[in-house]
């Protein structure tokens, strides 16, 4: 475990080699999370969702650094939430904006209930390994107005998960009880590339933007490139994120 990831002691395993599992989109955020898993002591097993989302450049990202931080096991799942729409995310008649929205407004890029939908899945796996823990990169500082981002939403889904599964209803004390872990919802996005340079995550292997081509190049101008461009900038880090040629 490294000095920086000992930050964390909070969040350390039960029992060294625990399963735990990790939504995993391939993007910086989650991909640290990974990481910080990982040197925390679990053992990591990998879940990333094909949800109809804009492009799958970030489900190839996901496969190559899973295999690259070396993982238990990466369970790649679809489902089509375009059915639903609701989000630019999953409406292409729907622009992805590229300037910034008011203050306290939730994007449009926001997808309907998509981290309860995810987190589902993710506590369903949990429990059918044998396992506990379940983490995702959820962030509350640099936010962008997502509700299932925040610390009452997670404190709240860990109530859930406890209440509705045959785990959580048979646990005999806390240590028996289901925990989710946001570990990063309360850093800065600089804090969190800080956090995984530390670890050696190799950040231009991530997909972030919101309209990424097929090459994995991002827009550089939608909110997500933003943020992400911020945030290595305070980080004093060099950006290593692909970028698309402008036309």
């Amino acid at each position: 475990m490294s000095k920086l990831s000992a930050a964390f002691q909070n969040l350390v395993p039960r029992k060294a080699g625990t399963p735990a599992v990790i939504l995993f989109s391939g993007g910086l955020d989650s991909t640290t999370v990974l990481a910080l898993a990982k040197d925390l002591g679990y053992s990591p097993y990998a879940l990333s969702v094909g949800y109809g989302q804009r492009h799958s450049s970030e489900l190839a990202a996901a496969k190559h650094i899973a295999k690259q931080i070396g993982v238990m096991r990466h369970e790649v799942v679809n489902l089509d939430l375009t059915r639903f729409g609701g989000s630019a995310l999953t409406d292409l008649s729907i622009a992805v904006p590229t300037t910034p929205g008011k203050d306290q407004e939730i994007p449009i890029t926001y997808v309907p209930a998509r981290n309860t939908i995810l987190l589902s899945l993710a506590l369903g796996w949990a429990e059918s390994l044998g396992g506990l823990d379940v983490f995702y990169g959820a962030n509350a500082v640099d936010y962008s107005g997502y509700p299932d981002c925040r610390p009452e939403y997670v404190a709240s889904f860990e109530q859930m998960a406890n209440l509705a599964t045959k785990a959580g209803v048979e646990a005999i004390n806390d240590e028996n009880r289901f925990r989710v872990h946001a570990p990063i919802i309360n850093l800065t996005k600089a804090q969190i590339i800080q956090l995984g340079s530390t670890m050696g995550v190799d950040y231009s292997q991530t997909v972030s933007c919101y309209q990424a081509n097929d090459l994995g190049e991002a827009c550089g101008e939608c909110e997500s490139c933003r943020l992400r461009q911020a945030g290595f900038k305070q980080a004093n880090v060099t950006d290593p994120t692909r970028y698309r040629k402008k036309q």
